[in-house]
């Protein structure tokens, strides 16, 4: 029997055409999802071998269904398929429990090559993001006793730091997050303790050290609200 997949991106144009491709490589579509109530519900009903996900999805992160899933669905593998390349955001996905990261620009057999690697239990990473993850978490994992530590942080949290690290306020980044702004403002709370940053300059900062992602023109706004 052929490995089997649900797709979950909002953009139906890319949702479809990835279906077409996966299953000219012997993928079967089992279910195409445009938000992650859609995904969910179609994983309850049929679970495919993996979850082909898209990491900005309209009513929850990406990061926040890969984190369901392994919970409630441990055997089913998580391949997160996204234009975001950062190392935040590949690190969260991996922590919240995706075993794949490729970016949207790969090739069709490459993508297919990757549900299969994830359906096998295998870890499957982009090749130009590969380097940088391996390093990033054996940063974090020598590091975690040191203010920029990232090993204690839950995948959220990683979420919060990444988008603190790029100049965005906390009602900026509980739209992005769907997340309340006083939710927001308790994960930074906790990202303060967890660095020992005294406060959310020193936060930015440290997270640049460790890797996470920011522009001039946002650090000119990031000091304006501070």
């Amino acid at each position: 029997m052929g490995l089997t997949a649900v797709l979950a991106d909002d953009h139906p144009v890319y949702r479809r055409g990835l279906a077409m491709l996966l299953a000219e490589e012997g993928v079967e579509v089992l279910a195409q999802a445009a938000t992650a109530a859609e995904c969910l519900a179609a994983v309850d009903a049929a679970p495919p071998d993996v979850v082909v996900l898209d990491l900005h999805l309209p009513d929850r992160s990406g990061v926040e269904v890969a984190r369901t899933l392994a919970t409630s669905h441990p055997t089913v593998g998580v391949l997160v398929l996204s234009m975001d390349a950062s190392d935040a955001s590949t690190l969260a996905a991996l922590r919240a429990g995706a075993r794949g990261y490729l970016l949207k620009e790969s090739a069709a057999d490459g993508i297919a090559r990757a549900v299969g690697a994830v359906a096998r239990g295998e870890l499957h990473l982009d090749a130009l993001l590969a380097g940088r993850v391996a390093g990033l978490l054996a940063s974090a994992g020598a590091s975690a006793s040191s203010p920029q530590g990232l090993a204690d942080m839950s995948p959220r949290e990683l979420e919060v730091l990444a988008l603190v690290a790029e100049g965005l306020g906390n009602v900026e980044i509980g739209r992005k997050l769907f997340l309340a702004e006083k939710t927001v403002r308790n994960h930074v709370t906790a990202l303060l303790a967890k660095t020992g940053a005294p406060g959310r300059p020193a936060l930015v900062a440290l997270a640049r050290d460790a890797g996470l992602g920011g522009s001039p023109r946002r650090d000119a706004a990031q000091r304006a609200r501070s």
